[in-house]
């Protein structure tokens, strides 16, 4: 195998790779040799059919096979050789013609490869970095509120009287269907369905309708399907649904007592009342995370500045803009071409690429690893999302390399900020809730640094919609 480099600029790496035919010719001998004795010929007693018989019967199909795998073997020495590694997979290109030469045996297998290498990345030294954690203390009415929420959600119903009419607050027992366009529609019919008048649980007026009704009543409820409909066929049509009341209940008095509580499996009213707290408490802190791991990844984008693989670049300005053709642009960016919105999301995946790349170093220069149980976690999740049997799902993973890859990046990268987090300079400050559970797009984080020159800040990405279409580009 002869490998020549063509061109080398920036991270572009172009190469000829020229692989004699009588390496493939050798190894193509050996594979027939190895199938001999499977092979059973009229003619030929088992195992005695001569090589160049058996050349001419399989010798192309096979070649073709043996090229495939002589290129992705020669592809990898190259790089190897050079000490490089790749951005994105290699892109080989053989001449029109010529893979039909070497396969027929009257040519060498020569291709150029096209690669590109990733950058060297020398990371900034994590200890020290200094950065603001926003921390709040959970308000006690939080507390109560939610209690009461608790309280509200396992609240208990009494039938009333068959002349009751129905008001907001009382559950309804009902049967019902739906149809659109005349015809029944699947997951438009139950039975025996309770429903709490103003819980907003159905469709848009749907509840509405059904106040004043009494047990015994017949309805014919018209709505409308919201346009944002999770079942696109349904979404922006009109139904009709015949419903039959069979029951009106009113809501029993929802005590916050220990009652309520051991009816839940606590012990009593108190141990409840820790437990809500320390739910909250978590949420507090996970809040609290975030800000705090957009103010490191906005501190380290400002301080690496290196070449991106375009590749990769496009690979991911492709995910976000995808993203942000199935989202509903806001007023700003409606005044936008596609040409301005295309290169403020460019923008934002080189950001993607570059905090990934500046990660993947810091992880790899400290050893940073993804526990199992941190990936079984994961598969657990996954599982549950796509309701399947997780050894079903994990052997999907094990068959799909790439996909692996994919549902242990964000793991790691969890993992690099907590790396980065336990040895910089981290400072606690006390906010309000309402502070702390601000988008951090809405955060000016430099009120917040400590008293240093602040890194170059970045413009907030978006916002509303269009702020959940690219949320993972800042994160």
């Amino acid at each position: 195998m002869e490998v020549i480099e063509k061109t080398a600029e920036g991270l572009s790496r172009e190469f000829t790779i020229k692989v004699p035919f009588s390496e493939l010719d050798n190894k193509l001998v050996a594979k027939l040799e190895e199938m001999k004795g499977q092979v059973h010929l009229k003619g030929f007693r088992p195992g005695k059919a001569p090589v160049s018989f058996l050349k001419k019967m399989y010798g192309k199909g096979m070649m073709g096979e043996l090229i495939q795998e002589a290129m992705a073997e020669a592809s990898q020495k190259a790089l190897e050789g050079n000490n490089l590694q790749p951005a994105m997979p290699p892109h080989p290109h053989i001449k029109d013609g010529l893979l039909d030469e070497v396969v027929a045996g009257n040519a060498d297998l020569e291709y150029d490869m096209h690669v590109e290498v990733l950058p060297e990345v020398e990371p900034a030294d994590v200890s020290k970095l200094s950065f603001t954690r926003l921390v709040a203390e959970v308000p006690q009415e939080d507390i109560n509120q939610t209690l009461g929420n608790v309280a509200e959600q396992n609240r208990t119903y009494t039938p009333r009287g068959k002349t009751a009419k129905a008001k907001d607050g009382d559950r309804v027992l009902i049967d019902f269907v739906g149809k659109v366009d005349g015809e029944e529609f699947e997951g438009g019919q139950a039975e025996d369905s309770t429903l709490t008048l103003g819980s907003g649980q159905f469709i848009p007026g749907f509840e509405d309708q059904l106040v004043g009704s009494k047990a015994d009543d017949a309805k014919t409820v018209k709505v409308t399907f919201p346009d944002d409909y999770q079942a696109q066929h349904l979404a922006g049509k009109e139904a009709l649904f015949e419903v039959t009341v069979k029951e009106v209940q009113g809501p029993d008095k929802a005590d916050i007592d220990d009652e309520m509580a051991k009816n839940l499996g606590f012990d009593d009213l108190k141990t409840l009342t820790k437990n809500v707290e320390e739910r909250l408490q978590d949420q507090f802190k996970g809040q609290s995370r975030l800000h705090l791991k957009r103010n490191i990844l906005d501190e380290l984008d400002g301080l690496h500045s290196f070449d991106l693989p375009p590749g990769m670049v496009d690979a991911e300005f492709d995910q976000i803009w995808q993203q942000v053709q199935k989202a509903e642009l806001d007023e700003d960016d409606k005044a936008k071409s596609e040409d301005e919105l295309k290169e403020e999301y460019r923008k934002i995946a080189e950001r993607r690429v570059r905090l990934g790349l500046v990660l993947a170093e810091i992880g790899k220069r400290n050893e940073v690893e993804v526990p199992q149980e941190d990936m079984n976690r994961a598969l657990q999740m996954q599982a549950m999302q796509f309701n399947m049997p997780i050894q079903q799902l994990a052997e999907v993973y094990q068959n799909n390399p790439q996909a692996l890859a994919q549902l242990r990046a964000p793991l790691f990268e969890d993992r690099v900020i907590d790396y980065i987090i336990e040895r910089a300079k981290i400072t606690d400050k006390t906010v309000s809730k309402e502070e702390l559970m601000k988008d951090p797009d809405d955060i000016d984080m430099s009120e917040a640094m400590p008293k240093k020159k602040p890194a170059a800040k970045k413009k907030s990405a978006k916002k509303a919609t269009k702020k959940k279409a690219v949320k993972a580009a800042k994160e």
